[in-house]
This record gives C-alpha cells, structure tokens and sequence, in this order.
C-alpha cells in the first residue's frame, strides 16, 4: 500500500510503499488482546501483601480453656475468624507475567499497525528531528496537523533534539523502533511512523 509523507511544518515530501503483510492485514481482536494482556500482566509490580496468622502482632496465648465455657474451641486471637487476625490465603508478592510464543508477539505487532493504518490513524514523516530541542517550535506544529494523543516511533535511535522538545508536551510520546509495542500503538489517537522507523518494524517482522 502506497502513503503519502509529510514534513514537521505539514508539507509534503512524496511517498512511500508499505509492505502489505505488516501494514493491510485484517486486524484481529483476540491477537491484539492476548498480547495486551500479556504486556499489561509483565508490568504489574506483584507487590501486594497481607499478614498472615504467624504474623499479626498478637499474643498466641490461648483465649480462654478449651471446654466448659459453652462457646466454639479457639486457640488466639491471631485466628483468621477474628478481626484483626492474620488473613487466610491473601495476596503474596509474585510475578503475573506469563508466556506467549514470539510468533503472536510479531503478529501482535503487525495487527496494531494494521489497525491503524486502516482506521486513518497512521501518519507517515520524513523525518524526526529538531534543530533545537524547542517545545513550543514542536507544540506548534502538532496543533497546526491537529495531532492530540499521539505516539511518533522513530528508527533505531530517536533524534535528541526532538526527543527532549517532546518530553514537555503532554500526550506526545516518542519511541526508538525498538520500543515500539502493540498497547503503546493501540491507547494513542495518532501513530506517526517515520520513514527511518519504518524500515526498521519492517526489518523487524519481515
């Protein structure tokens, strides 16, 4: 499929042939889904944690005798039945990430950019860069091309200039083609590829 490229200040700079098998593919929910889900559970910290019984500050005294009181046999008061007792079976740190085959990954990938590119949301620009690192030269542009959440993924290295210009601006993100990922593609509005980052996804699903 043909795109055509802009410049930073909106206008045109030609075009270029994207690779059908990477960018026209019918995107499919339950690949997208699965790898969303397994990029969201490898971030969880897995730090949650509660007192068990054998750790609740309490004395392990026996309550009261064991018969003739006419009440349910108890042995302390660190017993999960009683409040402020250890709880029984709680969360304990522990990773949630799991596996999934590199090949869904890849196609995971290929999905979102699909997607994308078939929503009108893929823009194509020359090239990343600024000859200085100005926010407001940067802020100027995105609002003249309309651009709000938006996620610019660059060759194997981004631009520092431009990079830094972006880190001011709120919902402007810039990725390394290296960085670039199926949830990060997906939660934006605006996917702008460069011309570099192009060549690189494309020598990386290829």
């Amino acid at each position: 499929m043909k795109k055509d490229v802009i410049k930073l200040d909106s206008s045109k700079a030609g075009s270029i042939e994207l690779a059908d098998e990477i960018f026209a593919l019918e995107p499919r929910a339950d690949i997208l889904h699965r790898v969303v889900r397994w990029q969201r559970a490898r971030a969880q910290a897995g730090t949650h944690k509660v007192k068990t019984r054998s750790e609740v500050n309490y004395s392990t005294k026996k309550i009261y005798r064991q018969k003739g009181t006419g009440g349910a046999r108890h042995g302390a008061r660190s017993a999960p039945i009683f409040r402020g007792g250890g709880v029984y079976k709680g969360p304990t740190p522990r990773s949630h990430a799991f596996d999934l085959p590199k090949k869904v990954r890849s196609m995971g990938l290929k999905h979102a950019l699909s997607a994308k590119a078939a929503a009108g949301e893929l823009v194509v620009l020359d090239k990343a860069s600024l000859k200085a690192g100005k926010s407001k030269e940067l802020a100027n542009a995105i609002k003249k091309m309309g651009w709000k959440r938006t996620l610019v993924i660059d060759g194997l290295e981004v631009n520092y200039e431009f990079a830094r210009a972006a880190s001011n601006i709120d919902g402007l993100d810039v990725l390394p083609s290296a960085g670039a990922n199926v949830y990060d593609i997906l939660k934006r509005d605006t996917l702008v590829l460069t011309k570099s980052g192009i060549e690189a996804l494309e020598a990386r699903l290829k």
